[in-house]
């Protein structure tokens, strides 16, 4: 899937859903759980289909998940027990820029 800043995906074996806040313009394989994600709300979790176990290290409600390298920045709207992951590696979760001191 090519996706573009504004886009919801849904995962089609859990709960998780995320927005596509920054990404490159090229073909990405973005998964939940091991299933590839589907574009909008989604037809929700699949009964038939069951997650990968080695998969399933959770996305957190209203954190960021990004990949610098390939310019790609996952907003989770939509909190599920499934690890979201691009083109086969795990999606580390941002990490918040320090605020200035004041003296």
């Amino acid at each position: 899937m090519r996706p573009r800043v504004g886009q919801m995906l849904a995962s089609t074996v859990d709960t998780t859903a995320v927005i596509v806040v920054r990404c490159p313009d090229e073909e990405l394989e973005i998964t939940c759980g091991g299933a590839a994600m589907t574009e909008g709300g989604g037809p929700g979790p699949d009964t038939t289909r069951t997650p990968d176990p080695a998969l399933m290290g959770g996305a957190l409600l209203g954190k960021r998940y990004a990949d610098e390298e390939l310019g790609l920045e996952l907003l989770c709207t939509k909190a599920g027990p499934g690890t979201l992951a691009v083109n086969g590696l795990a999606l580390p979760m941002k990490s918040a820029k320090p605020l200035p001191a004041s003296d």
